[in-house]
């Protein structure tokens, strides 16, 4: 008989996977950083710093103001914990799911861009000299091995260096590997024996079927539940190996396949995810978040519509730039567009909306809301939060 499980029961054992609920107001060690990257697998990475960048988020999200500069050493020193790489997206990655990616890395050719495949056909001498250079001279940022050649400039998205074309496709091959981000966040690139852990290095490269079978056990474990399109999404794996993975893991009792109420498509429950009956949570969730990976299936499980609205047009932005979600206990109750004004110490709430069904909460949302912004603002070292005033939730905020 197949396991049915009520929407709010998935929505807790989904939280709880991901790490959600737990203690935010003590000191945080690496161990704790370390059993954050074993539970989540990944951290992705974006550019944009409109607050923090995105990678740093997850863990604030999660255990509270800790010092970042232990997240830049489990990615950047040894004993290395992190390896940056495609995951989900460009990705800090468990260095433990090193080996895991080889059968990305041995398609690389495949699976990268029209520009690089060109690059890769027309310049292998290129490719070579950079790769001798990066071996004699590394660690190294593209600026330091451009050979005296400027970036290109006639093409917009496409304004790369040979030298910098060339370390793209070598990284994506696995021939280097990136060591670090500079100050500039520029990645810095070395060859994979100075930057991977040796045991992983040395590790044997499981077959096709072994990568995806250990990447849908990390994505259930990580996602606690969900369909075979979320566990296929969490580290981009495509459907046929991913089933097949489910299939056989499904035979080993490691994923229970289950009907969540409200959702036509067969779901699957990690079966040593804890299953709480009860859950507490204030937490602010970026736009880059694992929990948020998946805008289907928050809408399905969490009964949100959430889009990233920095690519979209500012005229037509509903809800701001930057929105982070709000979570409160088991359910995203607002969301607040966010901004930290460096130059003046502050942290901007530039709108802040009630979800409609949290109406009976408002002033507790308001109050927990504000709580977090204190949070998050100390953490960063903001001495003060101005409230803008958009969206139907800011006046109560500024009343509290």
């Amino acid at each position: 008989m197949v396991m049915r499980l009520t929407k709010a029961q998935a929505r807790r054992i989904a939280l709880a996977a991901q790490g959600m609920g737990q203690t935010r107001d003590g000191v945080v060690t690496m161990r704790q950083v370390q059993s954050t990257i074993t539970r989540l697998g990944q951290f992705q990475i974006d550019t944009v710093n409109v607050v923090a960048r995105a990678h740093y988020m997850p863990l604030f999200t999660r255990l509270g103001a800790y010092d970042r500069a232990l997240l830049d050493r489990a990615a950047s020193q040894p004993p290395r914990r992190l390896f940056e790489f495609w995951g989900h997206a460009a990705s800090l990655i468990d260095v433990d799911l090193y080996p895991f990616f080889q059968f990305r890395r041995d398609n690389a050719y495949s699976l990268t861009w029209g520009e690089i495949r060109r690059f890769v056909d027309s310049k292998p001498q290129i490719i070579e000299q950079v790769k001798d250079a990066v071996r004699q001279l590394g660690p190294v940022t593209p600026r330091e091995l451009n050979f005296g050649q400027d970036r290109k400039t006639e093409q917009w998205g496409w304004n790369w260096s040979d030298a910098k074309a060339a370390l793209e496709w070598l990284y994506w091959s696995g021939d280097i590997a990136v060591a670090g981000r500079n100050t500039q966040f520029e990645k810095i690139y070395d060859i994979p024996e100075r930057v991977i852990p040796h045991e992983h290095l040395g590790t044997h490269v499981p077959a096709t079927h072994e990568n995806h079978v250990e990447l849908v056990r990390r994505a259930g474990r990580a996602l606690g539940v969900g369909t075979a399109t979320c566990l296929g999404d969490y580290f981009r794996t495509a459907s046929a190996p991913t089933k097949a993975a489910i299939s056989e893991l499904v035979d080993t009792g490691e994923l229970i396949e289950v009907e969540v109420e409200g959702l036509k498509d067969p779901a699957y429950l990690f079966a040593e995810v804890k299953r709480p009956r009860t859950l507490t949570a204030s937490a602010l969730v970026s736009p880059f978040d694992s929990l948020a990976f998946d805008r289907n299936r928050l809408s399905w499980l969490f009964d949100i519509d959430y889009k990233i609205s920095i690519y979209t047009p500012a005229a037509q932005r509903t809800h701001g730039y930057y929105v982070y979600l709000f979570l409160l206990d088991d359910q995203f109750v607002a969301r607040t567009d966010l901004k930290a004004d460096r130059a003046n110490s502050t942290l901007l709430v530039q709108s802040a909306y009630l979800e409609p069904a949290a109406e009976p909460m408002r002033t507790r949302v308001a109050q927990e809301l504000h709580h977090e912004y204190v949070r998050l603002a100390g953490w960063l070292g903001l001495s003060t939060i101005t409230i803008v005033g958009k969206g139907d939730l800011s006046p109560h905020l500024k009343k509290v």
